[in-house]
């Protein structure tokens, strides 16, 4: 029977257990989104947000008892410098859970696992970008294109007239000391 077993065990012993969510967490915290298989998402989830909560309050304890799940020096500076910062004033529900369908391989249900407050496309930064891009018409560019080609067929024909007159001035000097 399975009564009050709530830790998903993830085919794992307990020290790689908490050593491979101890690695995810730091790569979630600094890249701010991974991919991964749902079961090890579920887990990660229970295991980051109460450390994103702890790092609301930037104290020195706090840090030392993130550091402890954590042992990653740069991923606790970055959980109390930039996502402490921006998740100030939200009261749980750090991460989203995106399912991205199965993987090729063994069919594992696969998804992405990101911080809430840091994807730019749900938070209106990817409208920002699509606007920038403008539509030309065509037919200003066949008008440019049109000088183009005059002013190259133009530059053409100078050329080609350029070493005609050298090769004739070149022919009369000789002439001329020959006189001489």
């Amino acid at each position: 029977m399975r009564h009050s077993k709530t830790i998903n065990h993830l085919g794992r012993t307990s020290s790689h257990r908490k050593s491979m969510l101890a690695n995810m967490a730091s790569s979630l915290i600094l890249h701010k989104r991974i991919a991964t298989t749902t079961a090890k998402a579920k887990a990660l989830k229970t295991f980051v947000e109460p450390l994103i909560t702890k790092s609301k309050e930037d104290s020195t304890h706090s840090r030392r008892v993130v550091f402890s799940y954590l042992k990653d020096k740069e991923a606790v500076s970055e959980l109390f410098r930039e996502v402490s910062v921006k998740i100030a004033d939200r009261p749980g529900g750090y991460t989203r859970i995106l399912k991205t369908g199965n993987r090729l391989g063994d069919n594992a249900d696969m998804c992405i696992l990101e911080l809430v407050d840091f994807n730019q496309a749900m938070l209106g930064g990817g409208e920002a970008a699509k606007t920038k891009s403008t539509r030309r018409r065509r037919t200003t560019k066949k008008k440019g294109e049109g000088d183009v080609a005059e002013k190259t067929v133009k530059a053409v024909a100078a050329k080609a007239e350029k070493p005609v007159k050298e090769a004739k001035g070149e022919a009369e000097a000789p002439a001329a000391e020959k006189e001489k």
